[in-house]
């Protein structure tokens, strides 16, 4: 049975990595075999379901295929992961973001692991930010290490090298260091900021996925729906909360996470956060009562949810190039069937009109006769005369079957539970998906429409381009980290120069004002 074992790991001032540890065999549910999040105090995690009883072996994980680093055909093997976290792997990178200390921007001179060692007190941010690792010492047994934390990049750098997890999660900021929990009085370890967060995941859109993909598999018509949903909640977190820095992942497989990292964004209290998570929640009905109804008036978030959703959902859900929602004789039948009950006249109309041989409308077309033809039915287009009979909620529910048509197939689906609490744990943006071999690279909105999840490197073609660079005569001398001499350059370094940088601005110029502050105060001018 493959096993997975739950320890803290208790470092000394010269930490020892290796792990001997006695733990018994126990079947491990599959149903969550590709968790990217875990809840603080919640300190079990589930075994891949691929997972089994093998030789022991040194790496935290064995490819199902012998080969050498090289081979293009493996995604993912010991070998490649040691080669990630010892070559490419941007911890300088990491730890300036998670340091939010301005001194920390500028990247060590001697190479990409870096010996930055400027948190030199467990009292600063970084030290007491909580790390967990995922590590398998023999094949199929998985051993999930909670509270690590580490005084510098050095450390951390040192420890994942040693480690090689095949999964990093990370936590809130704690009072304490999370290392010393086990020395700590009960109940003293408290969570005090962290990132809010949020997960969406394209198996939470099974019901409407008409592509043929479910659960993990993906496809770019499906994938439209991750850009939807991020163009949604980005303008929302922006224009309705007012937080800058907002910083996008792909999970590495079949979603996306966001992390808001604005001071005030990490001071949300857990109510605070729980209320932020909620005004993004749209109930989409369920698999037993697939039928809601939007609230009269609409609230403005949905009204400027409808406008970016209405023109992508007639392009990527209604054709046959998409979701084929109007595409076939029976897709736009079953869809009519969904119009309120006293809209059927005018689903008789255009049932008929639709079916017949001289009708050559596009779905597109179809969608906007259809709009236009509700309007019209109650008195909100053209000089259609209302039927009498309509009611105050009949005429409202005609009105807002489009919206909720559209929010039904594209409306952002979250992981509510991932964003309402400070300690939850979230997969570490950087580390590498083991069931695709892809790295978690940052995506942007604003090109999101470019962003194709296919194309993102493994560490396989990593490897192979480091092979290539190394074998160039055109060496960059400007080339600090190695990976700039990857594939991994361009998403990096704008990562670097549109959310890190503006990010550390923001923090030197809070600190210059609560240091003015406490001058004012004190009257040291």
């Amino acid at each position: 049975h493959a096993t997975k074992v739950v320890i803290h790991l208790k470092q000394t001032s010269k930490p020892s990595y290796s792990l001997f540890i006695p733990f018994e065999s126990f079947k491990m549910s599959a149903a969550n075999d590709d968790n990217e999040e875990f809840e603080f105090g919640d300190e079990t995690g589930n075994a891949s379901k691929d997972a089994r009883p093998a030789a022991p072996s040194t790496g935290p994980q064995s490819s199902t295929k012998k080969s050498s680093p090289a081979d293009s055909s493996v995604v993912f093997s010991p070998e490649l992961l040691a080669m990630y976290y010892s070559r490419l792997f941007p911890y300088q990178i990491l730890y300036s973001w998670l340091s939010y200390d301005p001194s920390t921007a500028n990247p060590p001179s001697n190479g990409n692991s870096g010996n930055s060692k400027s948190a030199t007190s467990w009292s600063s941010t970084f030290p007491r930010r909580e790390f967990s690792m995922t590590i398998e010492p023999t094949p199929g047994n998985e051993v999930y290490i909670r509270y690590q934390s580490f005084l510098s990049q050095e450390e951390l750098s040192s420890a994942i090298m040693k480690r090689r997890p095949t999964k990093i999660d990370i936590g809130a900021v704690f009072n304490h260091p999370p290392k010393d929990n086990k020395s700590l009085p009960a109940g003293k370890l408290q969570t005090q900021e962290r990132e809010l967060v949020f997960d969406i995941d394209l198996t939470d859109y099974d019901g409407v996925r008409n592509c043929g993909c479910s659960g993990a598999k993906i496809c770019h018509k499906c994938w439209t729906f991750m850009g939807m949903a991020m163009e949604v909640m980005d303008e929302g977190l922006r224009q309705d909360f007012g937080f800058e820095h907002v910083a996008w992942f792909y999970s590495g497989r079949r979603g996306v996470h966001c992390w808001v990292c604005d001071d005030s964004a990490r001071k949300l209290t857990n109510e605070a956060r729980s209320a932020v998570a909620s005004y993004f929640e749209v109930n989409l009905g369920s698999e037993k009562n697939k039928s809601f109804y939007l609230s009269s008036p609409l609230h403005p978030m949905l009204s400027r949810a409808y406008k970016i959703l209405e023109p992508q959902f007639a392009t990527c859900v209604l054709p046959k190039e998409g979701h084929g929602l109007l595409a076939t004789r029976k897709s736009w039948t079953d869809l009519l069937l969904t119009l309120p009950e006293s809209a059927i006249p005018v689903s008789a109309k255009l049932e008929k009109k639709w079916g017949s041989p001289k009708d050559n409308s596009t779905p597109h077309e179809k969608w906007n006769e259809l709009k236009a033809a509700l309007m019209a039915f109650i008195g909100k287009g053209g000089n259609a005369k209302v039927s009498k009979n309509l009611s105050t909620i009949d005429r409202i529910r005609i009105e807002h079957w489009p919206i909720e048509t559209v929010f039904k197939h594209t409306y952002p689906r979250l992981d509510i539970n991932v964003s309402k609490m400070q300690n939850h744990l979230l997969k570490s943006p950087f580390c590498v998906h083991p069931k695709t071999g892809r790295v978690c690279v940052p995506i942007e909105v604003a090109t999101i429409e470019n962003f194709d999840p296919f194309q993102v490197p493994t560490l396989a073609q990593l490897m192979k381009e480091l092979d290539e660079y190394e074998a160039s005569s055109d060496k960059n001398e400007s080339i600090v980290h190695d990976w700039q001499k990857t594939s991994l350059k361009e998403p990096f370094e704008r990562f670097q120069k549109k959310f890190l940088v503006p990010l550390l601005n923001e923090e030197r110029r809070a600190q210059r004002e609560e240091r003015e502050r406490k001058a004012a105060v004190m009257g040291d001018f």
